[in-house]
């Protein structure tokens, strides 16, 4: 688990000109014959927004109920649903800071994460206040997300 104490005295130390991304990324596997969801959260801190970064990530598993593989709509709103109970606990560290949210959902329509790019970026706009990024922009989920999981931060 992120520790959010340690996360939000991290930023705190940083100047105002530090830029924070947060992501995630999802994936499916098999598990004695039962579907599961593997999830990586990551912060990622630019320092000064223009020197190196720090990254913050949790990796934690739960069943997946999703019927369809092609279309992991559940899933990936549960990684979203995630992404936003992230920032939302680092909300007070962020008020000043520019922040970017960053969803592992590509928008086009051959890919299936397409399912759900419409609710996704609804839901982190309407809770988080944030317009997120997607696909090809999101590197956050697509770069950090990706390489946390391959570490597997604290699972």
């Amino acid at each position: 688990m992120i520790d959010i104490k340690e996360v939000t005295e991290y930023i705190s130390k940083q100047s105002p000109e530090s830029k924070i991304y947060i992501g995630g990324d999802s994936y499916r596997f098999l598990k004695n014959k039962k579907w599961w969801a593997e999830y990586t959260m990551v912060i990622v801190i630019h320092k000064d927004g223009n020197n190196g970064c720090k990254i913050f990530g949790e990796t934690s598993q739960e069943p997946d109920y999703d019927q369809r593989r092609d279309r992991p709509s559940m899933r990936l709103m549960n990684e979203v649903y995630k992404i936003a109970e992230l920032y939302l606990k680092l909300d007070d560290i962020l008020l000043d800071r520019e922040v970017q949210i960053h969803l592992d959902i590509n928008p086009d329509k051959a890919a299936g994460s397409s399912c759900v790019v419409q609710q996704a970026v609804g839901y982190i706009r309407g809770v988080c206040n944030v317009v997120p990024m997607t696909k090809p922009r999101a590197f956050a989920a697509s770069c950090a997300a990706d390489r946390a999981k391959e570490l597997k931060i604290a699972i």
